[in-house]
């Protein structure tokens, strides 16, 4: 019986380690708590006119002009200029928006639209007194009631996403992946590291990412940091504080205000998950695999100890 009560006390030690005081650590550690307000951007007032679709693609490609910076994959617009170009030029390749319309909530797509600067929390860096301007202007309107306008532009958005729901990578890599890199999963800020035919292909991406790096750490600053390791150095709650708001944990950062919703920042999550912990679920799996072995070779072995030392009892 003693032997089953010290088995007992290990695994009850063991599981105590490893699903509660490595999860509670990580929750305290850091940053101070500060409450979420799940990406509902109360600061932004909800849009409430109904958009035309069709208005909305004539302003877009029109008065918008939108293409003029961005690409639009989902409809075969390509980007206008080469990542390393347009970060030279803008500091940071603009967005592809086939997919603005599901990534980003449609309060804040409008926002955004409307004034990037305020949307984004970057007055701090975009104003009169500094005389710095955002490369992005605010739409100023083609001559109508102009919330019409943007949520006509939103409602276009919206019906040319390539798919309803957002995989974790595109995620990431439509919301961070322009600033932030992956090592872990070959991500840099201009597409994954593909593979090389000879050491002449690989030189020349690696130039394209120190260029493109380069232009990065001048308009932010400094270069964004690489976030494969973010959720274990970190937590989920202050991953998604800082997508959130990231002014409210570092106060006059370059980095921007997403404006993902909810759904979105959630897939963003599971990627750096996936990408930080590649062998978790093996890892699990195997784990209790060998816990179930270790009690079965210990009811067993505990068996064969009452048959061979009975007499001695």
């Amino acid at each position: 019986m003693k032997e089953f009560i010290s088995l007992i006390i290990i695994i009850i030690f063991t599981g105590v380690i490893y699903y509660a005081i490595g999860p509670v650590a990580k929750k305290v550690e850091g940053h101070k708590f500060i409450p979420n307000h799940h990406f509902t951007y109360s600061d932004i007032p909800p849009l409430k006119l109904k958009g035309n679709v069709a208005k909305g693609k004539a302003l877009v490609f029109g008065a918008g002009a939108c293409i003029g910076c961005h690409s639009i994959k989902s409809v075969g617009i390509a980007a206008p200029m080469s990542p390393v170009m347009a970060a030279k030029t803008y500091g940071v390749v603009p967005p592809d928006l086939s997919d603005a319309g599901v990534l980003y909530s449609p309060k804040f797509l409008a926002a955004y639209i409307a004034n990037p600067v305020k949307a984004m929390l970057l007055q701090h860096r975009y104003n009169a007194k500094n005389g710095k301007v955002f490369p992005m202007p605010a739409f100023a309107g083609a001559g109508g009631n102009k919330q019409q306008e943007i949520a006509d532009m939103v409602a276009y958005f919206k019906s040319i996403a390539f798919t309803k729901k957002i995989s974790p990578k595109t995620a990431f890599v439509d919301s961070c992946g322009r600033c932030h890199a992956i090592r872990f999963d070959k991500w840099t800020q201009i597409g994954f590291i593909p593979k090389f035919k000879n050491n002449l292909q690989k030189l020349k991406f690696e130039l394209k990412v120190t260029q493109y790096q380069k232009a990065l750490k001048k308009y932010k600053g400094s270069l964004p940091p690489d976030l494969s390791t973010i959720l274990e150095s970190r937590n989920k709650h202050f991953v998604e504080g800082f997508m959130e708001n990231p002014q409210n944990y570092i106060k006059n950062t370059a980095m921007p205000r997403v404006g993902v919703t909810a759904a979105t920042a959630n897939q963003i999550e599971k990627y750096l998950f996936q990408t930080s912990n590649p062998e978790h679920a093996q890892r699990e799996s195997l784990g209790r695999g060998i816990m179930i072995y270790l009690f079965i070779f210990a009811f067993f072995a505990y068996l064969w100890k009452r048959s061979i030392w009975k007499d001695l009892h």
